[in-house]
């Protein structure tokens, strides 16, 4: 009528179950698992707005330092760039802080 389970069987058993949770914790909290991955994808996003970031100020200084140039002289940014470094002012003119 009763069956006894054999202590074989309950220990195949049980070992199957650990090795089951190792892996299936390994899948979610592992160095190559779903949490990191989420942190690696947020990483990536945050990255890449720091590089559009960067393009953007990159272009701009190109942009300034062809103004600066011997083959394209703009003279009113040369003027600005003279005054804010030199400390440059005309005497009719106001600055403020």
């Amino acid at each position: 009528m009763f069956r006894s389970i054999s202590f074989t069987g309950l220990g195949i058993t049980t070992a199957l179950v650990l090795v089951g949770a190792y892996f299936t914790f390994t899948a979610v909290q592992g160095n190559y698992g779903l949490f990191r991955r989420i942190q690696i994808e947020a990483e990536s996003d945050r990255l890449s707005i720091e590089l559009a970031r960067l393009e953007a100020e990159n272009a701009r200084m190109e942009i300034l330092t062809r103004r600066l140039s011997d083959d394209f002289l703009d003279l009113d940014l040369l003027d600005e760039r003279a005054r804010d470094v030199l400390g440059y002012t005309r005497p009719d003119e106001i600055v403020l802080p």
